[in-house]
């Protein structure tokens, strides 16, 4: 990063300072919050996708710097809709904003301010206290900063000037500028995590969340809002090897062939990337035995819901 890197060896670091602060991220679907907590917290915390409402849970990040412990809560994307999976995941972003001690809120500059981004400026009004807005995906053709800058003017006037940073995600450009307008904001208090802590994500959902997420990059628009993943057991075979049993579970028989794929070709390879990654995260090998199930309409299951939302 620009001015501190913050990705650094941890021997070469200095001490972490004596900020502390809950973050909300929050924005429409696909504007760039998972990239933004991946980028800050240098390692992949969070699944990227093109794939709008990829996140469904409120997931943590931390960055620890010499300013202090900011520790990011990446919320489901906020849209207008009446179903119920859908009004979930806006109850999940909703009660991360009211209780956290900051609000990063994002905007993609390609695409226009329309009903939804109203929906969450007036969403965000009543904390404006604590909020900070990144204008992202800078690097792209058709980026128009201005036109957010103009909406923003109407909608929150007043608003600092300084809280408002034009950003990269992906290119990690000015990202620490709004870590820093976020220590700014947060408060003096003890740190949550432990300095080496850059999540705080429980072993089975990371690896749930790598299955999908790996799934979701092969699948592109067939399948992915009608697949979860159940990890079915969890067990440690010695100090080096950990064993996985997990299940994608869609909606129809037709999604279950095209996750399958000819010759099981498509599960035998997201099978084979999601332990790729798995061995970049933990300090064990991870191997998994993946099968394929149909758990009709599941996204009215509230049994289903409270268990991936959770």
């Amino acid at each position: 990063m620009e001015e501190l890197n913050l990705n650094q060896a941890e021997e070469t670091l200095p001490p972490v300072g004596p900020k502390t602060a809950m973050v909300s991220i929050v924005g429409r679907p696909s504007v760039g919050k998972s990239t933004f907590l991946n980028t800050a917290s240098g390692e992949q915390i969070s699944i990227v996708s093109a794939i709008p409402q990829t996140t469904r849970n409120a997931i943590r990040g931390i960055v620890n710097t010499s300013l202090g412990q900011l520790v990011f809560v990446d919320t489901p994307g906020l849209h207008l809709s009446e179903k119920k999976m859908n009004l979930r995941l806006s109850k999940i972003a909703s009660d991360q904003i009211e209780d956290n001690d900051a609000i990063l809120y994002i905007i993609d500059s390609t695409r226009d301010c329309g009903e939804e981004e109203e929906m969450i400026v007036r969403l965000l009004k009543p904390f404006v206290s604590k909020l900070v807005i990144a204008i992202n995906k800078t690097e792209e053709r058709g980026a128009n900063p201005q036109k957010v800058r103009d909406f923003l003017a109407r909608k929150i006037a007043d608003f600092p000037s300084e809280r408002i940073i034009e950003i990269s995600a992906k290119n990690d450009v000015n990202v620490n500028a709004v870590l820093q307008a976020l220590y700014a904001l947060a408060p003096e208090a003890p740190h949550l995590y432990p300095e080496e802590f850059y999540t705080d994500q429980e072993v089975e959902f990371r690896i749930s969340e790598v299955i999908r997420g790996k799934a979701i990059e092969r699948l592109e628009e067939e399948v992915p809002h009608a697949l979860y993943v159940s990890i079915d057991s969890l067990k440690m075979a010695n100090e080096n090897l950990l064993k996985v049993r997990a299940s994608i579970c869609v909606e129809r028989e037709s999604q279950k062939g095209i996750v399958i794929g000819k010759g099981a070709s498509m599960v035998k390879s997201i099978r084979v990337e999601s332990e790729k990654t798995c061995r970049d995260i933990f300090p064990y090998k991870v191997g998994i035995e993946l099968q394929v199930k149909v758990d009709k309409n599941w996204r009215q299951k509230d049994k289903v819901l409270n268990k991936i939302l959770s």
